[in-house]
């Protein structure tokens, strides 16, 4: 590790940085694990790139170092950046407003206030480091001001923005009390993605609709500051993982050993059933559980044969809704399993905790049955991870076609979690699938997730960015 100010000609700029703190860790930082990371790592080695971020502790100010051939340049947020920037305009505000309003999203000033505010501190770190004619690619909802408050600073760069998470219908988008604000500082990019064509197609109607200006198939007509003109491109890019690197785990004795061991614990059932997700009111888990409690109730299913199990990783424990959410869910366990359980059987083995990826791999392995059951989702990565690592050919994959990932997989079962009985008979039709049409199945999808995985996904989206900077 070593202090860097050099500039650089690819940025990544993403509201946190790919490392952890850690005192525990060699030179105080750990790489954090994630599919953008090991996107857009080799780029940024490649090029001698940098990635401005926030180290993820509040007051923590630290100067720009390098970490595995990459330049870091951290953005300090204060206690009250990240309760209001982070975990209330963007959490609280932004990621129900963008899921169809599924939880209410709440509008405060200060919120806003201190988005902007952050938003301009970001912005001015990207600034700093990029070399003349830099490419910038801006990641996600917590930064949708940057690319305009970007190209005012520094209108030499060539600016991408990735939004993960859906883009809403104008409808709901409309309720924004800041929409000409967010639109106007998408539109400082020159490319801006999404997961699926419906959300750029939102994403269109909204600049129509409140900035009139021209869309014609994607491309927009951005008026310049000095009455030019210039074309901004917005469609979907869809996400993917390192498909490679799942089957690649998928393989290794161990892990095969450790699947075997998930199995035996549970007491070797027919069917595991297996929901992983984050422990978000948009995952739709709640409905999982009602239509799994009632496969139970009505003997179409039996406890001394098929497991539930849920693993709910930890998120965002200060937001009220998350808090409510997490007592929901343990109750109806707490209540299924009384109602179900039997002295060697459990009707769901709910884990409250993130594992790490080779644990991960294994529970895909041992798990007969993935739920998906997302109300809204930009993606959905675990779908693609469960097929990437099901390298036996075997299991089935139930996904919520509320997700991005349905638009690719079209050989899983698709349901409406909204839909309690639909989501019943789609849970039975995965649990009775013949080996011969899992097989049929899982290699469709495999051959997808193989073909389109998230090395496409970096080069497509870079291969556009570059197309932007030959018609200058």
């Amino acid at each position: 590790m070593s202090d860097t100010t050099a500039e650089a000609d690819v940025i990544v700029v993403s509201n946190r940085l790919p490392v952890d703190h850690s005192d525990d860790a060699e030179g105080g930082w750990r790489r954090s694990p994630g599919g953008l990371v090991a996107a857009l790592e080799p780029v940024l080695q490649s090029t001698g790139g940098a990635w401005v971020g926030w180290p993820g502790t509040a007051d923590l100010e630290v100067a720009p170092f390098a970490f595995d051939g990459i330049s870091l340049v951290p953005v300090t947020l204060s206690d009250e950046d990240v309760e209001l920037y982070y975990e209330g305009f963007s959490n609280d505000t932004i990621w129900p407003l963008y899921h169809d309003v599924i939880s209410p999203p709440a509008y405060h000033r200060e919120w806003w206030d201190a988005y902007v505010r952050v938003n301009e501190r970001f912005a001015q770190a990207a600034a700093s480091v990029a070399a003349p004619g830099a490419t910038v690619w801006v990641q996600d909802y917590q930064l949708q001001l940057v690319p305009r408050l970007l190209r005012e600073l520094r209108p030499d760069v060539v600016i991408g923005y990735f939004h993960h998470i859906p883009f809403p219908a104008y409808g709901i988008y409309s309720q924004l009390p800041w929409r000409r604000q967010v639109l106007e500082g998408l539109l400082g990019a020159d490319v801006i993605g999404f997961q699926r064509t419906t959300d750029a197609g939102n994403f269109a109607t909204a600049v129509r609709r409140q900035l009139g200006l021209e869309t014609k198939s994607g491309a927009v007509r951005v008026p310049g500051p000095d009455g030019s003109e210039r074309l901004a491109v917005a469609k979907a890019y869809p996400i993917s993982i390192d498909a490679a690197l799942y089957d690649e785990i998928a393989r290794r004795p161990e892990v095969q050993e450790r699947a075997r061991e998930i199995r035996e614990s549970l007491g070797n059932p027919r069917t595991i059933l297996f929901g992983v997700d984050r422990l978000d009111y948009t995952k739709g888990i709640m409905h999982r559980l009602k239509a799994y409690g009632e496969l139970l109730a009505e003997h179409r299913l039996d406890v001394e044969d098929v497991t539930l199990v849920q693993v709910a990783s930890p998120s965002r424990e200060r937001v009220a809704a998350y808090m409510q959410l997490r007592d929901e869910i343990e109750l109806t366990v707490g209540r299924i399993n009384g109602d179900h359980d039997t002295v060697g059987h459990s009707a769901i083995r709910y884990l409250h905790h993130s594992y790490p990826r080779e644990e991960m791999v294994a529970l895909y392995l041992a798990a007969d049955v993935m739920l998906v059951t997302a109300l809204r989702d930009g993606m959905n990565l675990v779908a693609k991870e469960y097929v990437a690592s099901r390298i036996d050919g075997r299991g089935a994959l139930v996904l919520s076609e509320f997700t991005g990932a349905a638009d690719e997989l079209a050989q899983a079962v698709k349901v409406n979690p909204h839909d309690i009985e639909g989501l019943k008979h789609a849970i039975m039709t995965a649990v009775q699938m013949p080996p011969a049409e899992q097989a049929r199945r899982m290699r469709a999808l495999r051959r997808r997730v193989r073909d389109h995985d998230v090395a496409d996904w970096s080069h497509r989206f870079l291969t556009d960015l570059d197309a932007v900077r030959g018609s200058r």
